[in-house]
């Protein structure tokens, strides 16, 4: 007893040093002690400065390294706060010190009275909101990464908020309100750009700067004496490139840093799974990737995350990343304790329910969904054989559109490691007009994450329609092929469209569109037909309408022999692969293996045969590989379940909706996937794996991540 009342003693009577974010009331450090992102990342500076205690309203502190907290007893406990724990500590306004769970637990109850001497606290730790606390003190670890991440140097080192005394720091709810609509006010946000009121841009200037549109037909003259049913068109768009080109140095020292450019601010909700078999290395690498999420985004973004396990919680309400932003969501999300089951229906309604209950809405919206199991709690009983009219069901009509035309709030999947129901994330992506990505390897997370980010945080062209019309009476569509993007074609067959939605910067759009060729007379050129985008620029915020000039062809009474256009071809093997893609899936869902590699194998014969394929085409040549690694990941059942359906259906995502998927995996195949990588992305990617390059330990767990291509897109 007598040693217990020495520890006890012992504890009150040292000063240890504690570091925690400042908050509105501090002042700001001189601007020599501040650090560039290099500084923040490198674990070198972890001891550079001494670190002195700081108050704080949440009193949430991160024991220094090196610091006289190895010494520190908690009065609770009784233990040690030993060197390297990473256990948060609470000192509370009398100065006395606990282990933060351990005060947790003993004041969850109303309790505000200080334990060792008595005094009354005005305010009490909050217990971190995790949904399925682990029983047991021991295995509460409210930090729950590795003591020398690269992240856990960014929370120690965030700069000081900004003062302002009109608003007032937003605290972690106990409990959630029945409707999301606590979103933070965008009353005080800049307007899209740093462009004064008087700086209107003109429809002229603003069609040439935001998207371009180009048509070519599959071969530039036909002889007038013939026609044809199917005669195909490439409408080729490209949305304008608005993100500076930076030298990326990636190293240690000197990070890349984002540009500057104006761009359109996002609403982010990031659904995340924390069930129990993310315990462990998984978790502590989803932290680290969320950082690298939250230190991204900019002060006009809004992030709100939702947790999942056996039932969903949100952790904080949608708000602005600014300085108090960024270190609250910081904390929350590091707060996470994996354990429970799967419930991703829960956590999909709970993230689709932020984004319908909002008060006021940022231009671009999107949800990020990632889980590494199968759903535990089926959506409405009819299991995993129509999971995509399941989700339909359960997304409200604002995420997928309903019977409108178009999407509203696209949900990009992350299917994490083996046991993932890549069925099901893909139906969700298709479902909403996201895409579907598949994280082999546990330490891609940050990267594939980095790819989604660079591409939301570039967007350029909103609610685009396609608009494709014969100039000629006897000239009919006959079909519009778009992928996954929905189309039709008019009654008369005169007019079709295609709903694209968003474009991010420089990205790129294929459509083949067939129609049929009436004989001509000699000498005469066949007018076809012509394209007509309507959008809404994001920046300048105008509905922006362009039109192609009319695709014309000649009509020579003789035509030399045709020499087909390789854009023409090249878009063709892309449809062609994916269809071929979708039929293998198809058969190895019902246990035809060699049936599935058969199929594959007769497009690999297909496409060697194309004009693309002989002028050694760099699409076509990636098309083959990727083929040749589906076929190698069908080579049994437990491999096509371990690997084979998810890298299919990752890669039947990235070619349906012309967008870059994340696969983790390291063969030439999985570089097709970077063919729709924008410039933007690449950046982000390049800025994410320079700050692996700053953790150690992020280094020694990055030895199995893929390697992003920076190389332009094989058009």
């Amino acid at each position: 007893m007598a040693s217990k009342w020495r520890k006890a003693k012992l504890a009150l009577g040292l000063n240890p040093c504690f570091y925690v974010p400042r908050t509105l009331e501090d002042s700001p450090p001189p601007a020599s002690e501040r650090l560039s992102d290099a500084a923040l990342l490198s674990s070198t500076n972890w001891d550079s400065k001494p670190m002195t205690p700081t108050p704080s309203s949440h009193g949430l502190r991160f024991s220094k390294s090196g610091s006289k907290s190895s010494k520190q007893t908690c009065p609770i406990c009784l233990t040690k706060v030993k060197q390297g724990d990473g256990h948060a500590i609470f000192t509370a306004e009398c100065s006395h010190s606990f282990h933060f769970h351990c005060i947790a637990s003993n004041v969850k109850h109303g309790n505000q009275i200080c334990p060792v001497c008595r005094a009354k606290w005005k305010e009490v730790p909050l217990q971190a909101p995790s949904l399925d606390p682990p029983p047991g003190r021991a295995s509460m670890n409210a930090v729950g990464w590795p003591h020398n991440d690269a992240l856990m140097t960014v929370v120690r080192r965030l700069p000081p908020p900004r003062r302002d005394s009109n608003r007032r720091p937003i605290v972690l709810q106990a409990s959630e309100p029945s409707v999301f609509d606590d979103d933070e006010s965008l009353d005080l946000q800049p307007v899209y750009a740093d462009r004064s009121s008087g700086d209107k841009i003109s429809p002229d200037h603003n069609c040439a700067k935001t998207m371009e549109i180009k048509v070519y037909p599959e071969v530039s003259a036909v002889a007038c004496s013939k026609s044809y049913d199917n005669f195909t068109v490439l409408v080729h768009l490209k949305a304008a490139a608005t993100i500076t080109a930076q030298n990326l140095v990636r190293n240690q020292t000197s990070l890349p840093q984002l540009s500057q450019t104006p761009r359109a601010p996002v609403d982010l909700v990031t659904v995340l799974d924390i069930s129990g078999s993310m315990a462990g290395t998984k978790l502590a690498l989803l932290k680290r990737a969320m950082g690298f999420v939250i230190q991204s985004l900019g002060s006009n973004d809004r992030l709100s995350v939702i947790a999942f396990s056996s039932t969903a919680r949100r952790l904080f309400p949608l708000r602005r990343m600014s300085d108090t932003g960024r270190q609250q969501a910081l904390q929350a999300v590091n707060s996470l304790v994996a354990n429970g089951g799967t419930n991703i229906a829960e956590g999909l309604r709970k993230g689709a329910k932020v984004m319908e209950d909002r008060r006021e809405k940022n231009p671009v919206a999107s949800i990020i969904l990632l889980s590494d199991g199968q759903d535990t709690y089926t959506v409405n009983g009819s299991g995993s054989n129509q999971p995509q009219s399941n989700y339909r069901l359960l997304l409200p009509s604002s995420i997928h559109g309903g019977d409108a035309a178009g999407f509203h709030i696209p949900v990009h999947t992350f299917g994490f490691g083996a046991d993932h129901d890549a069925s099901s994330m893909h139906s969700i992506s298709e479902i909403s007009g996201g895409t579907f990505s598949f994280i082999e390897t546990e330490a891609i997370i940050q990267d594939a994450f980095a790819q989604c980010i660079g591409g939301l945080l570039s967007v350029v062209v909103q609610e685009l329609q396609v608009g494709v019309e014969c100039v000629q009476p006897n000239i009919r569509l006959g079909s519009l092929k778009a992928g996954s993007y929905p189309s039709r074609v008019m009654d008369n067959a005169r007019r079709g469209f295609i709903d694209v939605g968003d474009l991010y910067a420089d990205e790129e759009r294929d459509f083949l569109v067939s129609v049929n060729v009436p004989a001509e007379s000699p000498g005469n050129q066949t007018s076809l037909l012509k394209v007509r985008c309507v959008y809404k620029d994001p920046l300048a915020k105008e509905v922006v309408t362009l039109e192609s000039d009319e695709v014309l062809l000649e009509r020579p009474a003789i035509a030399g022999e045709a020499v087909v256009s390789i854009e023409v071809d090249r878009q063709r093997n892309r449809l062609q692969a994916a269809e071929s893609m979708a039929q293998a899936r198809s058969a190895a869902e019902q246990g035809d293996l060699a049936g599935a590699v058969s199929i594959l194998e007769s497009c690999r014969r297909m496409l060697s045969e194309t004009v693309s394929a002989k002028s050694h085409d760099r699409l076509c040549v990636a098309l083959d590989a990727e083929l040749k690694e589906m076929q190698e990941r069908m080579a049994s059942r437990h491999v096509y379940e371990a690997s084979g359906r998810a890298y299919i259906l990752s890669g039947l995502s990235s070619h349906s909706w012309q967008r870059a998927t994340a696969r983790g995996d390291s063969t030439e195949g999985s570089s097709l996937v970077q063919s729709y990588q924008t410039p933007s992305m690449t950046q982000m990617l390049n800025r994410s794996q320079a700050m692996l390059l700053g953790s150690p330990s992020a280094q020694r767990l990055a030895q199995s991540s893929w390697s992003f291509g920076s190389q332009p897109n094989p058009r």
